[in-house]
C-alpha cells in the first residue's frame, strides 16, 4: 500500500483533540506494529510528544481491539485511562462494560486504505471523522478525505476510486441522520436458499449481550449452511434467543448456539473467525441448549 506521510500527519491534530493524547500522556499499544492501527498509534504518540507505555499499569491511554478491551475488563480492576478502540465493531454493551470499569472509551471506524472514517463512543454512535466526507450509496460506504492512500505497491486490493475523489474498500453501510452505520464486509451465509448477512445478525444480537457475540456460517447437509452464534458469556443465551425471535427473520436466527469464553485472536488482536469456525465445526466448542 502506498501512503504519503502527509496523509497520516493531516489527522494527528484531530486524533489528539478527540483522544486527549499529548505531552505527558503514556500510550499503551499492545498489538503488533505490522497492524496499521497500531503503527499509526505509535507514530501519532511520538509526534504528539507522548511516551509509550510497556503495559496498562503505567498508561494514561491505550489503543486496543474490541477483543483486547474485553479481556482487559475481564482481567479485574484496571487503572483509569482513556481507551481508543478500533479494528472491529465495538458493541455498545462492551463500551458500557469499559465505562463501568472506570475507563473512558472511544471508538473509530477506518481501513488501512482509507485511514479514519468515523469516530464516536461505540459502533452505534459513529459520526464522520473531522475532515472526512462519508456517503452511503447502494449500501456501500464511500469516503473522501486527505487521509486516503495513493494505491498499492504490488497486487491490487479492495480500494476503488471514483473521478469525484470518493473511495471505498467495499464495506457495507449507510449514513443516517448524520451517523455512520457500518455493516462490515459482505460475508454471508446461504441457508435454505436465503442469503443472510453475518454483520446484520451480529449487530442485532450485540445489543442484547453483556458479553461478545461472534456470528459464523456452518455447513449443513440439508440447508447448505446455517447461522451459528458463539457467545463469550453463556449466561447471555436466554436474552439473545428472545431478541433473535423479536428482531430477526426465521432464516437469520441462529440455529446453533455455542460457548467460547476466550475466543482465539489473530496476531492483530482481532477474533480469529476461521480458527473459531474450525473449532465450531470440529465439535471443540460447548453447545448451548
Amino acid at each position: 500500500m502506498l501512503r504519503t506521510p502527509a496523509s497520516w500527519a493531516a489527522s494527528f491534530a484531530a486524533v489528539s483533540e478527540l483522544s486527549g493524547i499529548g505531552r505527558g500522556s503514556r500510550v499503551w499499544v499492545p498489538g503488533p506494529a505490522a497492524s496499521t492501527m497500531n503503527l499509526f498509534a505509535v507514530v501519532h504518540a511520538r509526534d504528539a510528544g507522548a511516551e509509550l507505555a510497556d503495559d496498562s499499569a503505567g498508561a494514561t491511554h491505550a489503543v486496543l481491539t474490541p477483543a483486547r478491551l474485553s479481556r482487559l475488563v475481564a482481567s479485574g480492576p484496571v487503572p483509569p485511562m482513556t481507551v481508543v478502540v478500533a479494528g472491529d465493531r465495538l458493541a455498545p454493551a462492551l463500551h458500557d462494560r469499559g465505562v463501568d470499569a472506570g475507563l473512558t472509551v472511544h471508538h473509530y471506524y477506518g481501513a488501512a486504505e482509507l485511514s479514519f472514517v468515523a469516530w464516536g463512543p461505540h459502533a452505534d454512535g459513529l459520526r464522520p471523522f473531522p475532515g472526512v466526507e462519508v456517503l452511503g450509496e447502494d449500501g456501500v460506504l464511500w469516503v473522501r478525505s486527505a487521509f486516503v492512500c495513493e494505491g498499492y505497491d504490488g497486487p491490487e486490493g479492495p480500494l476503488e476510486r471514483r473521478p469525484d475523489g470518493f473511495a471505498t474498500v467495499g464495506d457495507l453501510g449507510e449514513v443516517r441522520d448524520g451517523h455512520v452505520v457500518v455493516n462490515g464486509r459482505p460475508e454471508a451465509v446461504t441457508t435454505g436458499g436465503a442469503t443472510v448477512r453475518v454483520a446484520d445478525v451480529e449487530a442485532a444480537l450485540g445489543h442484547g449481550a453483556a458479553g461478545e457475540v461472534v456470528v459464523l456460517g456452518m455447513p449443513h447437509d440439508e440447508l447448505g449452511g446455517i447461522v451459528a452464534a458463539v457467545l463469550t458469556r453463556a449466561e447471555d443465551l436466554a436474552a439473545l434467543r428472545a431478541r433473535a425471535r423479536e428482531v430477526l427473520t426465521a432464516g437469520a436466527r441462529p440455529r446453533v448456539w455455542l460457548a467460547c469464553p476466550d475466543p482465539p485472536l489473530t496476531d492483530a488482536g482481532k477474533v480469529d473467525r476461521e480458527a473459531l469456525r474450525r473449532a465450531a465445526t470440529g465439535g471443540a466448542l460447548r453447545r448451548l441448549t
